[in-house]
């Protein structure tokens, strides 16, 4: 198939996107789809239901889409509406690469906003993982769209919620625990697993980062940790620290 070039603004943008669609249904595995569709539970009043798979494994989705991160946000926004995970998925993925390539704060703000107004359509795990920390957690390091965080929080919507929690990686790396701290808070009471694990992931990099910041959160807030976010939070400590907050937990809920 003749390649297009896709750095030229006069393309039609249609045909990009039937060319990206085109590459990305080439490289999928049909015999994956029920094991996806089972994995991101899109059964019946499951988190993910209705989600349509092609089968397309994450690192060939990436080798495709790093070409299409400088098409129109046009196309990009199409591909956030198809139906098909993969594609969305190769939306973010174009979006997180054209990020990293901007060349000014301004173009980064601008590629920002872009996301913040189509996180809603980051609508299983790894579309908001894959993205998120990427994008909005680079924006949050650099002191900008703070005041983002508590819009997502406050939305009611688990994924944008997830969003939130999941943007604090960067944070973290960087060893600046204050806000993913604060953002675990808010979040522990939160009744999905996927929310409890988020938190509990975070914290567990807190803790690879800094063992006592995550002991101080811990022994303030252990009670209200369900036993799916404290699991995830104690894994990489030794095991006497691990029973000792398991059973904390289950002394806290006997009184």
């Amino acid at each position: 198939m003749k390649r297009i070039d896709i750095q030229k603004e006069t393309v039609n943008t249609g045909v990009v996107a039937q060319e990206w669609r085109s590459r990305l249904m080439a490289a999928a595995m049909p015999e994956r789809i029920s094991v996806l569709s089972r994995f991101f539970k899109t059964g019946p009043g499951e988190y993910g239901e209705g989600d349509v798979f092609i089968g397309l494994y994450v690192p060939d989705n990436r080798r495709i889409s790093q070409d299409y991160s400088n098409v129109s946000l046009e196309v990009i926004d199409g591909m956030l509406d198809e139906k098909i995970h993969e594609f969305r998925l190769a939306a973010f993925l174009a979006l997180v690469r054209r990020y990293r390539k901007a060349g000014s704060d301004a173009g980064r703000m601008d590629i920002a906003d872009f996301y913040m107004s189509r996180g809603h359509r980051a609508d299983n795990w790894d579309l908001v993982d894959l993205s998120a920390p990427y994008i909005l957690g680079e924006e949050i390091v650099a002191g900008r769209f703070l005041d983002a965080i508590d819009r997502l929080i406050d939305s009611g919507n688990l994924w944008l919620q997830r969003i939130a929690v999941v943007s604090m990686l960067p944070s973290i790396r960087r060893a600046q625990f204050g806000l993913p701290l604060a953002v675990c808070r808010r979040m522990l009471p939160h009744s999905h697993d996927l929310m409890r694990k988020a938190v509990g992931w975070m914290l567990r990099e807190i803790g690879k980062r800094d063992q006592s910041e995550l002991i101080g959160f811990l022994d303030a807030h252990v009670p209200e940790c369900s036993s799916v976010t404290l699991s995830y939070a104690v894994e990489r400590l030794d095991p006497e620290l691990r029973q000792h907050y398991r059973r904390l937990r289950r002394a806290s809920r006997d009184t």
